[in-house]
């Protein structure tokens, strides 16, 4: 008896890794599954009026950024329909379900937007929700959600157990709510919101279509009988064409997102790890891009930086990153004017400014406080000690503390002295001055002293 060998046995084992990826034996007949795609082309009756309710749900999700309602509109709109219906028709090459397809979803597509941009012109709510402003953002990872959605749609269409797919798929694709907020652009008059929503809308058909377009060709549909293959590869051509200009825009949209995401969180970690002063702190930071050029607004709090040598100094490190050519607009405590405040803070973020700089401030005062109060405690220590330098050098009579800041005139250094004046019957020999200056810098607290006997001049209490 024989034993296979490796590779028989290598090729037993990858015969029996793709029979799990077979969908031969679930798929329904061609007939079958065109049938059922072929009802969901046309918008008439009851699937019209169900487009009409969807547009209005999915309008009033978006109006009130309410993420339910929104995904209800997704599951209730029927326009996968006249997609998947043009897809196979490419795929079968039955030139006349494309051009029904194209009448329907076309029909859909102006009816979506009238309704929506009248929805909006009506509605009080125009605050530009955040899930209306998601809407406006196509890019290359829309390409593949629809693309992989579109896959599972026909697979599923085609497929005996149909299962949940096919809401998925309208969710994960959402067509709906980029043809409402392109609705609301057209309504508000803002062309971004209105070219970037529909160039989503369009994005997500496309790859919808071209999924259904290879999965039919994948599953062996057998083509119609048509005689004028001329046409038939005309139409391929300009399909294959639409697609490969989607894919190269939606490229191109996707590098200037990651390239501004890049930008924003590098000009981000600048802030936080080269603005950092000892007695100023970073109140408030924003990134952004405008017209093409790169913006970072900061404001600070606290003592104030000479700003041109700041400004320079941190122009070089933004140099340094990566972010060469960024526009640094620098803000410092109070010198924000009434018009900076209304254009860039809010009240309450005002008021939080103003209370920190005030705190700030009186730091700085209790600081020159205890300053005041050291100096001061110093000189009266005089009065406090006399006694006992009475007691322990009996020759002195007067003594005086105070401290000092002093300057050298050739290099401008600056020290603080703490001088003990001593008036005396007799000098101090070196034994006596450094006893003195021991019991000085213990008694009080100073680890340096300068001790003057008998300086001439000095008012003394004794003469």
């Amino acid at each position: 008896m024989n034993h296979p060998n490796f590779t028989q046995k290598l090729q037993i084992f990858w015969k029996e890794i793709l029979s799990y990826f077979n969908v031969k034996e679930d798929l329904e007949p061609q007939s079958d599954t065109e049938v059922s795609i072929r009802s969901g082309v046309s918008f008439k009756g009851s699937q019209l009026l169900t487009l009409i309710f969807a547009i209005f749900i999915a309008s009033l999700g978006l109006n009130t950024n309410s993420i339910p309602v929104i995904i209800g509109a997704m599951l209730i709109s029927p326009l996968m329909g006249p997609i998947i219906g043009m897809g196979l028709g490419v795929g079968i090459q039955d030139i006349e379900l494309v051009r029904r397809s194209l009448k329907n979803i076309s029909a859909a597509v102006i009816g979506s937007l009238l309704a929506s941009a009248l929805y909006f012109t009506i509605s009080p709510l125009y605050d530009g929700a955040s899930q209306l402003l998601a809407r406006t953002s196509p890019s290359i990872y829309d390409v593949f959600v629809a693309l992989f959605g579109g896959a599972a749609g026909i697979l599923s269409i085609a497929s005996k157990n149909k299962g949940q797919v096919l809401p998925g798929v309208a969710i994960a694709t959402s067509l709906m709510p980029p043809l409402c907020t392109a609705g609301y652009g057209l309504a508000t008059l803002q062309m971004h919101f209105f070219l970037g929503a529909l160039y989503l809308f369009f994005t997500n058909m496309i790859f919808i279509f071209f999924a259904t377009w290879i999965g039919v060709k994948l599953m062996g549909f057998k083509k119609v009988v048509y005689q004028n293959e001329k046409r038939a590869r005309r139409i391929h051509a300009i399909a294959y064409s639409i697609v490969a200009l989607t894919i190269g825009v939606s490229i191109y949209l996707t590098v200037v997102m990651v390239s501004h995401n890049i930008f924003l969180d590098k000009a981000a970690t600048f802030v936080e790890k080269e603005m950092v002063f000892p007695n100023t702190q970073v109140l408030s930071h924003k990134e952004y891009m405008d017209k093409g050029k790169r913006y970072i607004d900061v404001t600070l709090i606290g003592e104030a930086l000479p700003k041109d040598s700041l400004q320079l100094a941190l122009m070089n490190k933004l140099d340094s990153i990566g972010l060469g050519g960024t526009i640094l607009h620098i803000k410092q405590g109070f010198s924000l004017n009434k018009a900076e405040i209304d254009a860039d803070r809010n009240s309450d973020e005002f008021y939080r400014m103003m209370q920190a700089e005030i705190a700030n401030r009186q730091i700085t005062i209790d600081s020159l406080r205890n300053v005041i109060a050291s100096h001061g405690q110093f000189a009266s220590d005089a009065s406090r000690i006399a006694p006992e330098i009475k007691v322990l050098f009996p020759n002195i009579r007067d003594i005086a503390c105070a401290s000092i800041l002093a300057t050298s005139t050739d290099s401008l250094q600056s020290d603080t002295l703490n001088i003990v004046l001593v008036n005396s019957r007799t000098s101090l020999n070196n034994v006596e001055l450094n006893k003195l200056r021991e019991y000085l810098q213990v008694r009080l607290s100073k680890p340096r002293i300068e001790i003057s006997v008998n300086p001439s001049g000095i008012p003394w209490p004794n003469k």
